[in-house]
């Protein structure tokens, strides 16, 4: 029974996630639509619950009244039917709905629904672009992720499970007292003008402040999680009090919503109970009158003052229930602004698979600048019309100062960002009109911040190519020289080798075997387009020298673009291509541009000293790249 209510509901839909509409009740919606007939069960089940224990008080005022006239001798002759009807509804009907009722909320949607929204969020976040994730801190966005999953779950059942069941409730009371004397009703319809009056003026408060809390939380939660990630960082520059107070401020300005939502709930609390209060003396009162004058029943009395009871033991339950109503209401309003951001690069309609037959780049007339996209970049173009054509097979290097755009056209490349005019081709197909997975399926990339995925050494490599056999993972580590301290790591559960798990971000490892794994699976995925950005910039010159040489084997074949500082590293290329503000300065090999004498040379004369003698340094470089062929 358990397990047929568990899959009325799929967590994991398929097909796009797609962006959410940007208004509260649309965007609620657009998650309670696929379950929408469960929701409707539920409703039901709470409506007629809500019927049946206001016909319950009913039923006790009749009972008061043939008491009060019937002979004890003849009652249950009299009244047994009735008596054993209601039995049925009070043992049978009423746990009945309620066990139908509690399948379908516990069962069907209480962990169903969150997960479908985390899993249709989750797709669509990962869609996003890299500058959407550098304005954000991770931890602040996936905290987001998981309060509004369970603030759009809460919301959606709270406003049936309260505001229904409140409706319906209160309706049936009106009904039932003025079938009894229409001025008993009169108390109760005082009561809920008043009672909207108040949630009119509390509700838009408590959601307002319910958002501002939200969004000091994910804040609070962001910064903790940034320096959790950074500890190496905090403790080496010994900010651990600094990133206390870094905390703490967040923490504040956390409680400064959580006060203004305490003093909004007592208010409300106290506005509450005082109005029960009221209620419950002006029914005494008037019933009280009314029978005096003989105008009710005892038995009318009784079920007022019974419903005025019940009304004012529901009061907490219903402050309670209505606050974290709108605490959702507000955390849904904060994830709304994150969550509907539109993908800021998407693919085309009609875009295709890339093809790569022989690995031509071709860059005409580029030109890009950060601008909106990373706000905090300085402002002008970084690359302005860029032409550059790379044949297929080529190896060519990529020079110039910090700034100069080397990293910004490997990132045009693979397409984190969109050009601004211009247009890059592989192979004559504009990457503009091919699908981003095909394209950076074919590409390889090793970058200098080397980050690993918080899993084992194995999984990490296998992010390369996902059906590699395990002889082909050792083959990778092998060229990237990683066997031998792979086999070595054992983690904290006692894994060892390719099991061992390596940590957040890598951090169990060292920067240079971070590297050395990361070329291992680029290596592995073998892609016929091959970006180094700063390959070897992690690694000492002993491992450097043997890593070199396979990668020199890596590249055989593959039209290659390299970024490196270190001019030494990428000297033997087939070309190498000097940047300077975004333009090409000068381009050739190696010899071809120290007899130049511009920038190159001036860049090459000022390295040469810390890593080699001019001499040496070519000699070793030509001699390394003949070794390779």
């Amino acid at each position: 029974m358990f397990a047929f209510f568990e899959k009325l509901v799929d967590p994991f839909p398929s097909g796009p996630a797609g962006s959410p509409p940007a208004t509260f009740w649309s965007f609620v919606w657009h998650y309670a639509r696929p379950v929408r007939w469960l929701l409707v069960g539920m409703a039901v089940m709470s409506g007629v619950i809500a019927v049946i224990e206001v016909s319950l008080f009913g039923f006790l005022g009749s009972i008061v009244d043939w008491l009060s006239a019937a002979d004890p001798q003849t009652f249950l002759a009299d009244e047994g039917w009735r008596l054993a009807g209601m039995a049925v509804v009070i043992l049978v009907l009423l746990p009945g709905l309620a066990l139908v009722e509690s399948l379908i909320s516990f069962q069907a949607l209480f962990g169903n629904l969150p997960m479908r929204f985390r899993w249709s969020a989750h797709n669509w976040l990962l869609d996003q672009t890299l500058g959407f994730f550098q304005d954000e801190f991770a931890g602040r966005v996936s905290t987001k992720l998981m309060q509004t999953a369970l603030a759009v779950r809460e919301t959606i059942m709270k406003s049936i499970d309260v505001f229904l069941y409140v409706a319906v409730y209160f309706t049936g009371i009106i009904v039932l007292l003025a079938a009894a004397d229409w001025r008993l009703m009169l108390p109760f319809a005082g009561w809920l003008v008043l009672y909207v009056v108040m949630l009119r003026y509390f509700i838009p408060r408590l959601g307002a402040v319910a958002q501002a809390q939200a969004d000091a939380r994910a804040e609070m939660t962001g910064r903790i999680v940034d320096a959790y990630s950074n500890i190496g960082t905090v403790k080496l520059f010994a900010h651990t009090p600094r990133e206390v107070t870094y905390a703490q401020d967040a923490m504040r300005l956390f409680l400064k919503p959580v006060y203004g939502q305490g003093r909004l709930i007592t208010l409300f609390f106290v506005s509450l109970l005082a109005l029960n209060s009221a209620l419950l003396f002006a029914v005494g009162a008037m019933g009280i009158g009314l029978w005096i004058n003989g105008l009710v029943s005892v038995g009318a009395v009784a079920v007022g003052i019974g419903l005025v009871l019940r009304l004012h033991g529901m009061a907490q339950w219903i402050m309670w229930e209505v606050s974290a109503l709108f605490e959702n209401v507000g955390t849904i309003r904060d994830g709304i602004a994150t969550f509907t951001r539109p993908v800021a690069l998407t693919d085309a309609r009609d875009a295709r698979p890339l093809a790569v037959p022989e690995g031509e780049v071709r860059f005409e007339r580029v030109c890009f600048a950060y601008g909106s996209a990373r706000p905090h970049r300085a402002a002008g173009p970084v690359v302005q019309d860029f032409d550059l054509t790379i044949a297929p097979g080529e190896k060519i290097g990529l020079v110039g100062r910090s700034g100069a755009g080397k990293s910004t056209l490997l990132n045009l490349l693979l397409r984190f960002y969109d050009v601004q005019s211009g247009r890059i081709l592989i192979d004559g197909q504009d990457i503009s009109g091919v699908t981003q997975h095909s394209l950076r399926a074919h590409v390889g990339m090793v970058t200098q911040d080397t980050s690993l995925l918080h899993r084992t050494v194995r999984e990490n490599i296998l992010y390369g190519r996902p059906d590699a056999t395990d002889e082909e993972v050792r083959h990778a580590l092998r060229r990237a020289e990683a066997e031998e301290f792979v086999d070595a790591l054992v983690d904290r559960e006692g894994r060892r080798g390719l099991d061992a798990e390596v940590g957040e971000r890598g951090v169990k490892l060292s920067g240079g075997q971070r590297q050395r794994i990361a070329i291992a699976r680029v290596m592995l995925k073998d892609a016929p387009i091959l970006l180094l950005d700063e390959a070897t910039s992690a690694l000492d010159s002993e491992v450097e020298a043997a890593i070199a040489e396979n990668l020199y084997r890596l590249m055989e074949g593959k039209t290659v673009i390299a970024v490196a500082h270190r001019l030494s590293t990428i000297a033997a290329l087939d070309r190498l291509v000097v940047l300077d503000r975004g333009r090409i300065l000068e381009e050739g090999p190696h010899a071809e541009l120290i007899a130049q004498g511009g920038l190159y040379a001036d860049l090459w004369r000022r390295q040469v000293g810390g890593f080699l003698d001019a001499g040496e340094g070519e000699a070793a470089l030509v001699e390394r790249a003949r070794a390779a062929e």
